[in-house]
């Protein structure tokens, strides 16, 4: 085989394992204080959205908005569960649940990484960033960026793991 060859398969090897990686374990607190170990997130064998975003991020919040808006929907047909994770720095922490509460986000676990340590690990560069893990925890799809109807991408997704 020459190298060329070698090297593109070694590349798609790679690009697949990334995605089929599972969540790093970084400890976090929700915005109750409660701590999360979050590579002990699970949905009990269904299909998780993990939204990583900031209050100062304004398609971030359209985002979460907008799924919002369709979640119950969502769980009834698939099962699915939002973890939304704020990456707001440490000074801006207190700014989270008003923020939470003001839009009347329904996702029962919103987690704070004050110091990016899990963002980091995942290798997120920019927010607003969604990864879809399976139910067996393995990360299946990774999407960075919002635009109106992109949740409609996201529940597709989630459909095509609870087939």
């Amino acid at each position: 085989m020459n190298k060329r060859m070698m090297l593109a398969i070694l590349m798609v090897l790679g690009m697949s394992l990334e995605l089929s990686a599972q969540l790093p374990s970084v400890t976090l607190k929700d915005i109750n204080g409660k701590t999360v170990r979050t590579d002990t997130l699970s949905n009990n064998g269904k299909p998780m959205i993990i939204s990583f975003f900031a209050t100062w991020c304004k398609p971030c919040n359209r985002e979460l908005d907008a799924i919002s808006e369709v979640y119950e929907e969502w769980q009834q047909e698939t099962g699915v569960k939002l973890v939304a994770i704020s990456i707001d720095q440490a000074q801006n922490i207190n700014k989270v649940k008003p923020l939470v509460d003001q839009h009347e986000w329904p996702y029962e676990t919103v987690l704070l990484d004050p110091n990016s340590e899990l963002k980091r690990q995942l290798g997120i560069q920019m927010i607003p960033y969604v990864l879809i893990v399976d139910g067996e925890g393995k990360i299946v799809y990774k999407h960075n960026g919002y635009t109106e109807g992109a949740e409609e991408e996201l529940i597709e997704k989630v459909r095509e793991l609870v087939e």
